[in-house]
Order: C-alpha cells, then structure tokens, then sequence
C-alpha cells in the first residue's frame, strides 16, 4: 500500500509547487508586458540578496559572492524580433535576386 501512495504524494507535491510558482509569476506580472516584467526583475535583484544574506548568517554558511550581469531582456528580445523580421522581409527580393543569378548562370552554360 505504501509502495504505491508515495509516488502519488511525490506527484501531488511537484505538481503544487509548479503551479504555485505559475501563480506567483502570473500574480505579480511576470508573463505580462516585458517593461512590467523587467521592472518586476530590477525588483527581485533588489530583494533576494538581503535575504540571502540573512538565511546565510541564520544558518552560519558563506556562499560565492553572485556575478554581476548587465543584461536587458527586453532589449535582447526587441533585437531577436528585429532580426527575424528583417530578415523575413527580405527574403522575397533576396530570393528573386538568387533566382536571377541562377537564370543568368544556366543561359551562361548554354552559350
């Protein structure tokens, strides 16, 4: 009986702290527009290292001090964007161009 009640609890607890972390993301803006969500990470960068901090001398251990990252998602994602949308934008001319040349290449051979 055991055997088979602990995979179901094992289920039961992963499934609710994945939907409790869903719900705190949606809650506080995360999967919203990117400004919110950016704001809402400058927020955590600002917050988790003091508790860091205190859960460290709570429990009387040092960890390595966090790299620092400069690193905008909101930028990073507006270039992805850009890029493949440029890059879909062209690819009509780009693709008539190629198909010129090839023409050009196969009238050059039959000469």
């Amino acid at each position: 009986m055991a055997s088979k009640v602990f995979p179901f609890i094992k289920l039961v607890t992963k499934v609710t702290v994945a939907g409790g972390a869903c719900y705190v993301a949606y809650d506080s803006g995360l999967l919203g527009e990117s400004e919110k969500g950016s704001e809402i990470l400058s927020k955590a960068k600002a917050a988790i290292p003091p508790a860091v901090e205190e859960w460290m001398k709570y429990f009387g251990f040092e960890l390595p001090a966090p790299p620092k990252i400069d690193f905008s998602p909101t930028e990073t994602w507006n270039f992805g964007v850009q890029k493949s949308i440029s890059t879909l934008s062209i690819a009509p001319t780009r693709a008539c161009e190629y198909t010129n040349k090839g023409i050009q290449y196969l009238k050059d051979l039959s000469k």
